[in-house]
């Protein structure tokens, strides 16, 4: 989940959609402005998408990484 700087979701969110791993990003409304889903093969690999590519998208203020766990 990704808050945004007022008016820079639509940008984040393609700039987003175009980072190898990232499934979706899509616009959202309440305390979060973009969702992202991330596939990869381990949490390392998801760790490296999310912290070196993810978080270095302009714009962005806030992430907040929920992984799916299969039980």
């Amino acid at each position: 989940m990704v808050q945004t700087e007022v008016g820079k979701s639509d940008e984040v969110a393609l700039a987003i959609k175009a980072i190898a791993g990232v499934m979706n990003s899509e616009h959202v409304t309440g305390p979060y402005d973009v969702i992202v889903r991330a596939e990869a093969k381990s949490i390392d690999d998801l760790a490296k998408v999310v912290l070196a590519k993810v978080q270095t998208v302009k714009g962005i203020t806030r992430t907040l990484t929920c992984p799916i766990v299969n039980l």
